[in-house]
């Protein structure tokens, strides 16, 4: 469903810069979090400079009711309220934690964006006397990310945020971005070429190649769409969103409920009755026409085959629905596609051999 005017971001820039061409157009809710993602050159951080007024090409910007370009206008940077979030955390290394902060915030608070709650929301109450050459840059990413915040945006930008970061430090302050997504009604947009982030991030997303927007829509609509390359790659999953709905302490299993079906993913305890993200590989998941009644695999789920495309000569990538919205993609052999003679409409049963659960991002025993 495509949001009403009043409450989406709605951007659209066409352009040469160079030899490189952009002609990308898109509508994604003023809500939550929207990934741009793309090889390296597709355009992303292009499209981020000219939302930001940074780079000016001919097109059309708009947050719900506040148009910042269009044909007859072009607002410069300062009078967007947008908060930008660089690769780089460029904080003044002759300021303070606190200082970098304070620097170019808005006294008038909104939606919660107070100094104490985004120090407190960032975890980084107890780094604000230090200079910022004695922080990590895991530290320093996030005191940039705050000061951002205390600007009082209607728009966070955020540019790969997390490339120059080693694995350690990238895991290390994902919590952070995740706990931005669930406590602040702010609506971001994310360029990264890490598919990862985008699985454990994002709400809605913006596929892009080449200087073009090929698909945009929700997350889970878009990852499986077998028209679209994520279904098509090698590494191709879902994300699901689950209920965590009981613990079972004796064998250490969680049940999450997802769109009716019921998964169970060995974890530590978690909050009952909150939201959990699943990530599903294709390649975990195999499909059979009767349920095994004699198997390791714990998430044994009943589906149905709702498209089916040839992978090359040798592969099938089959699309399941689980429920109204769930879907799952499998990644099967043309000769077990034959044998058992499955087809589009066939009630199957999917076997789940892992998940990751994030953010513990555990995997499942099978």
């Amino acid at each position: 469903m495509t949001p009403e005017p009043s409450e989406a971001i709605r951007v659209a820039f066409r352009g040469r810069l160079g030899t490189f061409a952009l002609d990308a157009a898109f509508t994604t809710p003023a809500v939550g979090i929207t990934g741009l993602f793309g090889p390296s050159g597709s355009g992303k951080t292009t499209i981020l400079r000219c939302m930001a007024g940074l780079q000016r090409l001919d097109g059309t910007c708009a947050i719900g009711a506040d148009v910042w370009q269009d044909g007859a206008r072009f607002l410069p940077t300062h009078r967007r309220a947008i908060g930008y979030v660089f690769q780089e955390p460029s904080l003044f290394p002759h300021l303070s934690v606190r200082r970098n902060l304070l620097y170019g915030a808005d006294g008038a608070a909104e939606n919660g964006i107070t100094f104490d709650a985004v120090t407190a929301l960032l975890g980084i109450e107890p780094l604000l006397e230090r200079a910022p050459r004695h922080l990590s840059g895991g530290e320093r990413q996030r005191v940039a990310i705050g000061r951002a915040l205390l600007s009082q945006p209607k728009l966070l930008l955020m540019d790969e945020p997390l490339s120059a970061l080693d694995r350690k430090t990238k895991s290390e302050i994902l919590p952070f971005l995740e706990r931005l997504h669930d406590t602040l009604k702010l609506p971001i947009v994310y360029v990264t070429h890490d598919m990862s982030e985008i699985e454990r991030l994002a709400d809605h997303l913006v596929l892009m190649q080449e200087g073009r927007v090929i698909a945009a829509g929700p997350l889970r609509a878009l990852q499986s769409d077998p028209k679209l390359p994520l279904a098509a790659s090698r590494d191709a999953a879902v994300t699901l969103e689950g209920i965590a709905q009981s613990y079972d302490a004796a064998d250490g299993l969680l049940t999450l409920a997802v769109d009716g079906q019921a998964f169970l993913v060995p974890t530590a305890a978690v909050t009952l009755g909150r939201s959990q993200r699943l990530r599903v590989a294709a390649g975990d998941v195999s499909l059979a026409r009767e349920r095994s009644s004699a198997s390791t695999i714990l998430n044994i789920v009943p589906a149905r085959i709702l498209s089916a495309t040839p992978l090359g000569a040798h592969e099938m990538l089959a699309v399941l629905g689980l429920g109204p919205e769930a879907r799952l993609l499998a990644r099967v052999t043309q000769r077990s596609w034959q044998r058992l003679e499955l087809r589009e409409g066939l009630d199957v049963y999917a076997q789940i051999k892992s998940v990751a659960l994030a953010p513990a991002r555990q995997l499942l025993a099978t």
